[in-house]
């Protein structure tokens, strides 16, 4: 393992702590076609966030997303893609990693 994995690592290792005491950042972008609301994250700084946004509005746009809207903010979903159309992949729930319990 190289020294960008190790602090990957134990940055996603923060993040998913931060994430349990509802300290964390989450992206969420609503959609309206698809009407669904998506969540990114969890991320340690509102900044590292923000700097992600881009890639995650590129691949919806891709997909052919309409009316994007975007807000970074400290939450803590329970599901990371919630969806009102018969067609979306059902409610996928968020996972933490066990060993940080």
């Amino acid at each position: 393992m190289t020294t960008k994995d190790n602090a990957t690592d134990l940055s996603s290792r923060f993040a998913e702590f931060y994430n349990r005491l509802g300290l964390a950042w989450w992206v969420e972008i609503k959609t309206s076609s698809p009407v669904c609301i998506y969540f990114f994250g969890p991320f340690i700084t509102q900044k590292d966030a923000e700097a992600a946004l881009p890639g995650y509005i590129e691949d919806l746009e891709a997909e052919q997303a309409k009316s994007i809207v975007t807000d970074v903010k400290r939450c803590k979903p329970a599901q990371l893609t919630v969806c009102d159309e018969p067609d979306v992949e059902p409610v996928i729930p968020v996972k933490i990693n066990p060993q940080l319990n």
